[in-house]
């Protein structure tokens, strides 16, 4: 304990110990070694193609969650997207699906550890108000976020599990508000996703 309080993994007084979003980085680094974009990009790709709108996977490192394969279309956005991006967890479909599998000690470390910033009005930042919908993409199974990290910019997420049922990464599409609504988003891209999802759990069995 007292070396992994020494390497930043876990702190405490000497009698008491808990993790830090430090210890998130070990899991990052095996996810990486796993090269789980290059078994997920025809999944990846056969989406994009079904749906028409950009698709793509990451992880959750500390308080933000980095991007490690993605399949784009043609169009462009503001925000440029590609691997190791790193983008905050709390306001978008990926990071809220990543953070729905912490358990609640986990989920504590990351509020205290996070500083939640208003990126667009619709960005939500009252701690409360984000544990509910944790709460709630934890039990559906998939999130859906609406222009809270950029103007015009929705998208939804759904877990990329391994044969344990626990959360490797997820994996989202989005797309502008002028080309989908958000009932749209539920009703033409969360079958293919769950779909496409679960094809890389099987891939990687």
């Amino acid at each position: 304990m007292l070396t992994l309080c020494e390497l930043g993994y876990v702190a405490g007084d000497g009698k008491y110990f808990r993790l830090t979003p430090r210890v998130l980085e070990l899991g990052f680094a095996f996810l990486t070694s796993m090269h789980i974009w290059e078994r997920a990009q025809p999944f990846m790709e056969q989406l994009t193609e079904q749906v028409n709108e950009s698709c793509s996977i990451s992880v959750l490192e500390g308080s933000d969650i980095v991007y490690v394969a993605r399949v784009p279309t043609k169009r462009i956005m503001s925000v440029a997207l590609g691997i190791g991006i790193r983008l905050p967890a709390y306001c978008t479909s990926m990071g809220r699906v990543l953070l729905a599998d912490l358990r609640p000690a986990e989920l504590d470390i990351y509020f205290q550890n996070t500083r939640l910033d208003s990126l667009t009005p619709h960005t939500q930042t009252d701690q409360a108000v984000l544990r509910n919908i944790i709460a709630d993409v934890r039990c559906k199974g998939y999130a859906l976020v609406d222009q809270e990290l950029e103007i015009g910019l929705r998208s939804i997420a759904v877990p990329i599990r391994n044969q344990a049922g626990r959360v490797l990464a997820a994996m989202n599409v989005s797309g502008h508000v002028s080309r989908v609504s958000m009932d749209e988003m539920r009703q033409r891209f969360l079958s293919p996703l769950l779909y496409a999802a679960e094809g890389i759990r099987m891939a990687m069995a």
